[in-house]
């Protein structure tokens, strides 16, 4: 992987969000807190930049499980404001107008679009700006929710890999708890990101640097990783088939 200057890193985030929130006027910045270290550590940035009072975390569960717990002891390692907002009656209530039961992967994507409302209305009313939890590896694979937690007003780790991402957490003193957990989306039971990506965070990010940023070719990325060209080609077109998620709608020339 490439090697970065992490505290150099921290401080053009903590700048880049301080320059963006005062170009538009924003009084402050509300997070999605999920109890992953993508959220966790977007929480952590802001309110260095910030000033923790002007941050607002988020906690929308579907399931009221152990990652409420986690989201809650960011909020309050940071002593930021919160709220935890169930989203359960919200996205039935939903559901039930459809007409149809969704799959458990549509159901997901009512869910985290049900989150980007929620965010969107806060930051209305307190004139806040939206700060997404995404980074590289999610935006280059795909392996996010087209307008859910794709949508935000900036995305501060959106140039980092996910590896990378928990290097930064260690430095800003991220609770080990939440760096070490399983990453998951929550968006249904026992779901992983790693399960559902199929293979380890830590060899995505290592066939992806090279193929997106080194621009290698599959056959020399397969031999410096001791991997199947076909677990590279498999990475290859996750990338090409998430192409439309991560531009604005396409229209016609005339």
């Amino acid at each position: 992987m490439r090697r970065l200057n992490y505290p150099k890193v921290i401080s053009e985030i903590n700048r880049f969000i301080l320059e963006k929130t005062s170009e538009v006027g924003g009084n402050g910045a509300v997070i999605g807190v999920s109890g992953g270290v993508d959220s966790a550590t977007v929480a952590y940035l802001a309110a260095k930049a910030l000033g923790k009072e002007k941050i607002l975390g988020l906690i929308m569960p579907y399931y009221m499980n152990g990652d409420v717990e986690d989201a809650e002891l960011v909020c309050e390692s940071l002593g930021i404001e919160y709220k935890v907002i169930n989203i359960k009656p919200i996205v039935d209530a939903f559901v039930s107008k459809l007409g149809f039961q969704p799959d458990k992967r549509s159901l997901g994507n009512i869910m985290a679009r049900t989150r980007m409302v929620l965010l969107y209305a806060h930051a209305n009313v307190k004139n806040y700006l939206v700060l997404g939890t995404s980074n590289r590896s999610e935006l280059l694979t795909g392996y996010f929710t087209k307008w859910g937690d794709g949508a935000s007003d900036y995305a501060p780790l959106v140039n980092l890999y996910k590896t990378e991402v928990w290097e930064i957490a260690k430095l800003l003193g991220v609770p080990e708890k939440i760096i070490k957990k399983k990453p998951t989306a929550g968006l249904w039971k026992d779901q992983t990101d790693e399960d559902e990506l199929g293979m380890s965070y830590h060899l995505l990010d290592e066939i992806l640097w090279r193929l997106v940023d080194l621009k290698r070719h599959k056959d020399k990325i397969a031999e410096e990783l001791g991997i199947s060209v076909g677990k590279v080609e498999y990475v290859e077109g996750l990338v090409r088939r998430s192409e439309h998620k991560r531009r604005l709608p396409l229209g016609p020339s005339f």
